[in-house]
Order: structure tokens, then C-alpha cells, then sequence
């Protein structure tokens, strides 16, 4: 992924929720700048979703509704 492909989603990473933003934070920290094209494609989607929506993924109060999503919510959680 190119540089500037990854900077869009870091922006895009920044929500309305505090908790949300200190995951992104952590995760983008632990990620760098590397990200494979797959893995950005389903953090795009997640994106979409409204912030209490995902923050429900993240704490686990809701699923993922595929492997791909939940993988990364995994990755999220654990971070």
C-alpha cells in the first residue's frame, strides 16, 4: 500500500469516541505504516461503520460479520 493510501486511513481513523480513538491510536502505532491491501479494504469498510456500531465490535458486545472483519476487530482488541 502506498504511503498516501495509509495516511487516508489514519485520518479516517479518527472518530467521535475517545475509546475508539485510543484503539486507532494503538493500532496504528503497532501497524506503522505497513498494511497489507486486504487488510485495508476491511479496515475501510469498518470505517463506514457509525462509531457506536464499531465501538460494539471492539468491545465485543456485537460480531463481526465475516472472517475478514472479525480478524481485524481481533486485532483491535487486542490492542
Amino acid at each position: 500500500m502506498d504511503e498516501r493510501a495509509v495516511e487516508r486511513l489514519k485520518w479516517r481513523s479518527r472518530r467521535g469516541l475517545l475509546e475508539l480513538d485510543i484503539v486507532f491510536e494503538r493500532y496504528w502505532k503497532l501497524n506503522g505504516g505497513e498494511m497489507a491491501a486486504a487488510e485495508a479494504k476491511v479496515l475501510e469498510a469498518l470505517l463506514l461503520l457509525p462509531d457506536n456500531d464499531l465501538l460494539d465490535l471492539v468491545m465485543g458486545r456485537a460480531r463481526a460479520k465475516d472472517a475478514a472483519s472479525a480478524a481485524l476487530v481481533e486485532k483491535l482488541k487486542a490492542v
